[in-house]
């Protein structure tokens, strides 16, 4: 499973906070996604749900 993260993405760091395994800030000032471990399946999904502006999705 792979984590992206659109332009609609603010910077408000949620995702790196819930799941800092799957998703990082980058040097641009925004959040980027990559490949979810299967551990953090759930921790990602959370991410996802818990974005403010909804950039984040997840895909197989």
């Amino acid at each position: 499973m792979q984590a992206t993260v659109n332009e609609n993405c603010i910077s408000c760091g949620l995702c790196v906070e819930s799941c800092p395994t799957v998703f990082s800030m980058g040097g641009d000032g925004l959040a980027h996604g990559g490949e979810i471990p299967d551990n953090q399946v759930s921790a990602a999904q959370g991410a996802r749900d818990s974005c403010p502006v909804s950039a984040i999705s997840i895909e197989e």
